[in-house]
């Protein structure tokens, strides 16, 4: 069964609904998407129902064998909040009580250029050119969709892929020559270390993220701005965590990203 518009719309607004009351779903909200073109038709429905500035996109990763059996190995939603974690700040972020929620290590891209009109095909160093700054941070997912992750990457993209924020850290000097994609980062929650990894685990990087998302914004028809971030994947997994919890991500070199979950309130 194909979802039409009147579908996408319905389901955009019953994701929007629960995020505005920071209320659970027990299921989801609507007939189940077959394709991941229908998770983003709602998704653009929900963005622009939403009404508020897309500041940055989330991408994340789809493993095999849905990767195979979806044609991609990356996903994407916008984001729409940030917080600056400088100066030992540590930022409070919201997440949903009685949904999903957790806390990834990230590295975020700032856009510095806007993609070539008519461009659909990106080399990887065609999208670094695009890429002006890196910087350490913590993208904090979370939807009131509880089962959103269990249900897979087209439940994912559905509902903003699963964003409801970000932490943006220290900016990696020099990063086109910092190796950064080499560095050993891992993930605390209450300080209990729960994942390491590399960015460079990813298929072609963090830039690849970037390149992903520049090709799949270009066929959607969404222009990308100077000063959005690109939150580029979870580098050490995607863990689960709840609000009152600690997540401090660890990047080496006194990259350090802390930050204090609350539970969201309604609008």
């Amino acid at each position: 069964m194909y979802l039409t518009n009147d579908d996408a719309v319905a389901i955009a607004d019953r994701f929007l609904s629960a995020r505005r009351a920071a209320s659970g779903l027990a299921d989801y909200p609507g007939t189940f998407p077959e394709t991941l073109a229908e998770a983003y038709a709602i998704q653009d429905r929900a963005i622009a129902a939403w009404g508020k500035p897309v500041i940055g996109w989330k991408v994340g990763r789809i493993l095999p064998p849905l990767s195979q059996k979806l044609g991609t190995d990356r996903l994407a939603g916008p984001i729409f909040a940030s917080e600056r974690a400088t100066n030992g700040a540590v930022p409070e972020m919201p997440v949903f009580g009685e949904g999903f929620a957790a806390g990834e290590a990230e590295f975020l891209l700032r856009i510095g250029r806007t993609p070539p009109a008519g461009k659909r095909s990106f080399t990887l160093e065609e999208a670094a050119d695009l890429i002006d700054a890196v910087h350490v941070g913590i993208e904090v997912a979370s939807s009131p969709l509880g089962a959103i992750n269990a249900l897979g990457p087209i439940a994912v993209v559905s509902d903003f892929g699963n964003n409801n924020g970000l932490v943006i850290g220290r900016e990696v000097a020099d990063w086109r020559s910092s190796g950064f994609e080499e560095w050993l980062v891992s993930t605390r929650i209450d300080g209990e270390e729960i994942g390491t990894g590399r960015a460079s685990s990813f298929p072609s990087g963090a830039i690849g993220s970037a390149r992903f998302l520049f090709e799949l914004m270009a066929e959607r028809g969404i222009e990308l701005k100077p000063g959005q971030w690109i939150s580029s994947g979870a580098v050490t997994g995607v863990h689960d965590v709840r609000p009152g919890q600690f997540v401090e991500a660890d990047f080496g070199a006194g990259f350090g990203v802390r930050c204090a979950l609350t539970a969201a309130s309604p609008e």
